[in-house]
């Protein structure tokens, strides 16, 4: 009897003590799991995560996800917590913040007004949609009557603009910067056009366009194009620079400018360089000085020649066809 009674004693300790093991192994399996189903959902930003991190977590112990995702810069940024409730053990939380993706230039939004200038009503949506993650879209138009209003009602930071656009007198692109210029003079104008002709781009580029770039461009090269022209830089697509060298070097020696005159021959050099959109370091290592030197001379050049910035320097040589 008293045999009897021990073996059941003993089978009813083992049956706890495995309840227990069974309880915390459950308990700790299911926070392990929804830790890991936390990292995949804060990684991706997406559902997935989650679904992978409760169903870890439910086959495993008892877990419970609850993804909060809270996003400024880009919509993979967030905060995942995991919440763990167990008798045998208690009460388990983490929390994961996701930042990694919230910082990179992809994801980043620019305070930088775009308008959109062109006759293709299909390639104009297509833009669009590419660039307004990143900036804000302030007008369109599809001919030169309506992009002169437009540029002149919205005054964008930055045009992109088709060099073949119907109405007006003819001109296309380059009438649009001549009428639009003086309605809007703090805007900038990127030719953005199927186009590699070099009679367009020096047509544009003697009316005041920054930038020139073909249609082949990739989304995230325009939006750095953008980018550059609305802080001053002169961009063109690779095959296209030779042919802006070789407009303004054909058109002959200009003629005496009084303005031109007073700067200095390093001064020269260095507004023909910042013109090409050279930056600073590229135009330290060009000429063979410090970068504290290349800022004294476009200091220096701004002043003799009462201009604000680099990019009314780059419009300044334009005019004179002294790039």
């Amino acid at each position: 009897m008293s045999e009897k009674t021990g073996t059941q004693a003993q089978a009813t300790a083992g049956s706890a003590d495995g309840s227990v093991g069974s309880s915390a192994g459950g308990a700790v399996g299911g926070s392990v799991a929804g830790s890991a189903g936390s990292s995949i959902n804060s990684s991706t930003g997406g559902l997935a995560g989650s679904s992978a991190g409760n169903s870890a977590g439910n086959s495993m112990g008892s877990s419970t996800v609850d993804s909060t995702g809270s996003s400024t810069n880009g919509p993979t940024a967030g905060t995942v917590t995991d919440t763990t409730t167990n008798p045998a053990i208690g009460t388990a939380t983490s929390s994961v913040t996701d930042t990694a993706t919230s910082n990179t230039p992809r994801g980043e939004r620019h305070a930088i007004r775009i308008a959109v200038v062109d006759d293709h009503e299909m390639f104009r949506a297509g833009v669009i949609a590419t660039l307004s993650p990143h900036f804000d879209i302030v007008g369109q138009a599809p001919d030169v009557e309506g992009s002169v209003a437009m540029i002149a009602d919205t005054k964008p930071d930055v045009v992109l603009l088709d060099v073949h656009v119907p109405g007006g007198e003819g001109g296309g692109g380059a009438e649009i910067l001549l009428k639009s210029r003086p309605l809007s003079p703090d805007s900038a104008f990127l030719a953005l056009s199927v186009s590699d002709s070099p009679k367009d781009v020096g047509a544009v580029i003697r009316a005041g366009a920054l930038g020139y770039v073909t249609k082949t461009i990739s989304g995230n090269d325009l939006s750095s194009s953008i980018i550059q022209v609305h802080e001053g830089y002169a961009v063109f697509s690779p095959k296209l620079a030779g042919f802006v060298l070789s407009t303004f070097q054909g058109a002959g020696p200009a003629e005496q400018d009084d303005e031109l005159d007073k700067l200095s021959h390093r001064e020269q050099e260095v507004m023909r360089l910042i013109a090409r959109g050279y930056t600073y370091k590229e135009i330290s290592a060009e000429l063979f000085i410090s970068v504290k030197t290349v800022e004294t001379h476009v200091s220096a050049v701004l002043r003799k020649l009462q201009l604000c910035n680099r990019a009314e320097l780059t419009r300044w040589a334009a005019d004179r066809r002294i790039v």
